[in-house]
């Protein structure tokens, strides 16, 4: 899957996961619309994540916006972002409150975009979903 000129904002994940650049994402043929829309293509952990219940059922979009930012659930993804994929879903949210979502997505397109093809580096195996080149 090439990188889009331009990633929607509704691929950033209320948990500060930017999903364009996840592993299920860029290797399906029909990739999920991200966790602000429709179940529909989603992996069975995706459809089931208490942290998405948790933002619908507050009527936020993201989990910067709670009050108990960051919680238990957010602390607990975090660490295991930070562990195996050297990623932290609480730098992104911040980025977003501080700049803005466009803005965000731009740093992500560049971070993400394989210099070899264009394709979309999954941040969860670090390999281009076109050319199968590994992330510098």
């Amino acid at each position: 899957m090439k990188m889009p000129e331009k990633i929607d904002i509704s691929m950033f994940a209320p948990c500060g996961m930017n999903c364009k650049v996840c592993y299920k994402h860029c290797y399906h043929k029909k990739p999920c619309a991200g966790c602000l829309n429709s179940d529909k293509g989603k992996p069975e952990h995706c459809r089931k994540c208490k942290i998405k219940d948790c933002v619908k059922a507050k009527a936020l979009s993201y989990c910067f916006e709670c009050a108990k930012y960051p919680c238990k659930l957010i602390k607990n993804l975090e660490k295991s972002y930070n562990k195996r994929y050297q990623a932290s879903l609480i730098e992104n949210s911040r980025f977003v409150q501080g700049q803005d979502l466009e803005h965000f997505m731009e740093q992500q397109k560049i971070k993400y975009t394989c210099s070899e093809c264009g394709g979309i580096i999954s941040i969860h195996d670090r390999e281009c979903s076109e050319c199968q080149e590994k992330m510098k």
